[in-house]
């Protein structure tokens, strides 16, 4: 057979398989995948731009019966108000089950102007039975430093409701906690609390979640866009040097490099809710070979009450009522599963899922498991 002539590549086809081949080696490195990776924004947040708190102590009126019972601090604190406006009345005689006492919470994010406004939650400190209804008087608010940094003021809104009487037989409805309020936008803020985020031309990044491989990954993927920048400094910390050639200013930096994106080190970890009954695994957990048999012992005690009564006809005796007892004891027959190794979270849910065990079976055999030492995972009960 002769030779055979292949028509010349275009340029356009070259540079195309060429881009191709450079994605293919981008997607190869660990870590720099933006598939499935996540932004540097939602992975660490820079070191000084943190959320301060704020705590303040006000009353809230207007509560329809249902505020606090006479407490002593709720009546100096409004005698106290009172006086204020040039109005002196002895605490003694006052009543309070239209005023309650409260605790004012709220987080205060860095940058926030003077002007700008914040969420705030409240909360009864006395024996009022409800806020609904209820509002705010103006109620500074302080930092650590004992600075007011916020004022609040407003109508509360509890998203739930009490109704009904007092007492046994379940005659009270509740729904949703109504001693505890909030109030959109309802501090304003009135001194900015200032933030310092950049130290001898350094940014430094603290990662949410402490990793020593997502740290690394990350200080990668920043210098895989701006070349030598960025140095793992621990497991939680990347610090990053501000390029002073970089055209524009600081905060277009700072969004640059929380767009980059990363894909972080997942621990292989178990956590178990024994309280709600829940479990999460993340996907890199193992299971070595091993064994399981897991049986249900069921008790069951059954009080009843009888009527004991004389004998017809009988001039003695009284009825009487006999408590009597039934306990039955039923354990479950078990068998024993043998478990092959298991390298995925599919394969172990599938596995435990054939098992027909419920949850709460589930955490006890992940406890087993752990102490056995065929699960290679971290343990997390709460």
């Amino acid at each position: 057979m002769g030779a055979r002539n292949f028509p010349p590549t275009s340029p356009w086809l070259e540079r195309l398989v060429a881009l191709a081949f450079v994605l293919l080696l981008n997607l190869a490195e660990p870590g720099l995948s933006g598939a499935d990776g996540s932004r540097v924004k939602d992975l660490a947040m820079f070191a000084g731009a943190r959320d301060n708190q704020l705590v303040g102590y006000g009353l809230v009126v207007g509560l329809a019966g249902d505020g606090d019972k006479n407490s002593v601090f709720t009546l100096q604190s409004i005698a106290n108000s009172l006086q204020r406006y040039g109005i002196n009345v002895p605490a003694s005689t006052l009543n309070t089950k239209n005023v309650a006492a409260v605790m004012v919470t709220a987080d205060i994010p860095a940058f926030k102007k003077s002007g700008a406004r914040i969420d705030v939650v409240v909360s009864a400190i006395g024996d009022a039975k409800s806020l609904q209804g209820g509002v705010l008087l103006q109620t500074p608010l302080r930092g650590a430093d004992g600075k007011d940094y916020a004022v609040a003021q407003g109508p509360l809104s509890i998203g739930g409701l009490s109704a009904g009487p007092e007492g046994a037989g379940g005659a009270t409805v509740q729904k949703n906690h109504p001693t505890v309020g909030q109030i959109v936008n309802g501090a304003l803020v009135e001194r900015e609390i200032p933030a310092e985020i950049i130290h001898n031309n350094q940014l430094e990044l603290l990662l949410r979640e402490a990793d020593f491989t997502s740290s690394a990954r990350m200080a990668e993927a920043i210098n895989h866009i701006f070349p030598n920048i960025a140095t793992a400094i621990d497991s939680g910390t990347v610090r990053v040097q501000h390029p002073t050639d970089l055209s524009g200013s600081l905060v277009d930096f700072m969004a640059r490099l929380e767009a980059i994106e990363v894909q972080p080190d997942v621990p292989a970890r178990i956590v178990i809710n024994e309280r709600t009954g829940t479990i999460v695994a993340t996907a890199r957990i193992r299971i070595s070979s091993c064994a399981v048999s897991h049986g249900n012992l069921t008790i069951t005690v059954a009080s009843t009450l009888d009527v004991s009564q004389p004998n017809a006809f009988s001039q003695t005796g009284n009825t009487e009522v006999v408590p009597r007892t039934n306990t039955q004891v039923n354990e479950q027959k078990g068998s024993l599963v043998p478990l092959p190794d298991l390298p995925s979270i599919e394969k172990v849910a599938s596995a435990l899922n054939a098992l027909g065990v419920t949850p709460r079976d589930m955490m006890s055999i992940f406890q087993a498991m752990k102490q056995a030492g065929a699960l290679h995972a971290e343990l997390v009960l709460h």
